[in-house]
């Protein structure tokens, strides 16, 4: 019977979600969609990362960030969103953390947005469908 040290693991590099000290990042998940939530929350939480909380729309997601903060590493942010949009979300908190890293989540053809949020001092941008890998590298870049 071959043990599991006889097949060695392919993937043998740390988990993208932890920080160096081996502690998972804190992410703040803001999107209207369940689906999409639900989605980046399994991807993330898969590499190592630690969803501290997911808010609905712009406005909730700027109170947990403030409620949250200092103890959030990253914040996901829909653009479009009910109450408060996601750009307008990301100018509130930008003002009230200037270092806060904020990565946007847009749908095909939103590139103006997403510009402007970029701009503005989000780190990156995710387009929706997701892929797995396209939102841990990207993530993984705002962080670094």
């Amino acid at each position: 019977m071959k043990s599991k040290g006889d097949f060695p693991n392919l993937n043998e590099k740390d988990p993208e979600g932890l920080r160096p000290d081996g502690k998972p990042y804190r992410v703040l998940v803001v999107d209207d969609s369940m689906f999409v939530a639900k989605q980046l929350a399994q991807i993330l939480t898969s590499a190592g990362f630690e969803v501290v909380a997911t808010a609905g729309d712009g406005e909730e997601g700027v109170e947990k960030y403030k409620e949250l903060h200092p103890n959030i590493d990253l914040v996901t942010m829909d653009i479009t969103m009910p109450k408060m949009d996601g750009v307008t979300a990301l100018q509130k908190i930008i003002e009230f953390d200037k270092a806060a890293k904020v990565v946007m989540i847009s749908a095909l053809g939103k590139n103006d947005l997403v510009k402007n949020s970029l701009m503005i001092g989000a780190k990156n941008y995710i387009v929706k469908p997701l892929d797995r890998k396209k939102v841990l590298e990207r993530i993984t870049l705002a962080l670094n």
